[in-house]
């Protein structure tokens, strides 16, 4: 029975370890969801508000409650110190993006343009399309910088993975605010089938249904150990006898009598 005991208590354990791992993986889950609820309720009430003004929004570090309101600046591209952005998609189609500084009466800014698609097995050209010359109002959503490893964020022969105006700072001759603006308007339009980026999809995400999986994984996991010491008790009583069962004994039947042979007649 020792030898029971000390089974049931390892696996008892390893169940306790393995069961903790998986309910901690499912409150994870939960809690993505819910800072998912509160980034799309932050998008939709963000893109609800009036437009506001430049100097409104990008006079600090950006913050999540920042992201995707919708902000007006005024001022004049710099098309000597553009990025292009690759590896980039909107919705099903691939491409890039274009980055280019816009020069207000008070700070300058970067404003992604727009999103360019390519073939398969197009390359992205040497230049990218220029941006119109005499002053222009953007309106546009206000967004956080990109992270990402040093490779991705840092320019090089004027193309970025990452929008980070952090590491895109150094590069330009003046300094330029946090963040950047995701242009939906460009007034005068600009030209080269730039297409404005919309908002995320506004969905709750696998993640409920994920936290399920790893709940049912514990219960399953309980639900074993308490198989496995009943089949251990069980194997331990051994096999259960069938009821004995007398059988009912046959009555003896008295032998047939043997006739008596003939008497003999005496002589006469």
């Amino acid at each position: 029975m020792r030898g029971l005991w000390v089974r049931w208590t390892l696996l008892i354990v390893f169940v306790a370890i393995l069961g903790t791992a998986f309910i901690n993986l499912g409150e994870w889950q939960l809690h993505r969801l819910h800072d998912r609820r509160e980034r799309n309720a932050t998008t939709i009430a963000n893109e609800q508000a009036p437009v506001r003004p430049f100097t409104a929004v990008f006079n600090r570090p950006l913050t999540e409650a920042d992201q995707w309101q919708r902000v007006e600046a005024r001022g004049t591209f710099d098309a000597s110190h553009q990025f292009v952005v690759r590896y980039r998609s909107n919705g099903d189609a691939s491409g890039y993006e274009v980055v280019t500084p816009l020069r207000t009466e008070t700070a300058t800014v970067l404003v992604d343009r727009g999103f360019i698609p390519l073939g398969p097995g197009v390359k992205i050209p040497a230049a990218a399309p220029a941006p119109p010359e005499q002053p222009v109002t953007v309106v546009g959503y206000a967004r956080r910088n990109e992270h990402g490893r040093k490779g991705a964020v840092q320019p090089s022969n004027g193309q970025v993975r990452l929008i980070n105006s952090d590491a895109l700072a150094p590069t330009l001759p003046y300094p330029i605010v946090n963040g950047y603006l995701s242009a939906l308007t460009v007034t005068p339009a600009q030209e080269g089938g730039l297409i404005p980026l919309g908002p995320p999809e506004l969905s709750e995400g696998p993640h409920f249904w994920y936290a399920v999986q790893w709940f049912m994984f514990a219960l399953i996991g309980v639900l074993g150990v308490v198989l496995f010491i009943r089949a251990d008790l069980r194997e331990r009583r051994g096999p259960t006898a069938p009821p004995t069962q007398t059988p009912d004994t046959p009555k003896m039947s008295s032998p047939p009598k043997t006739p008596s042979p003939p008497k003999a007649s005496s002589p006469v």
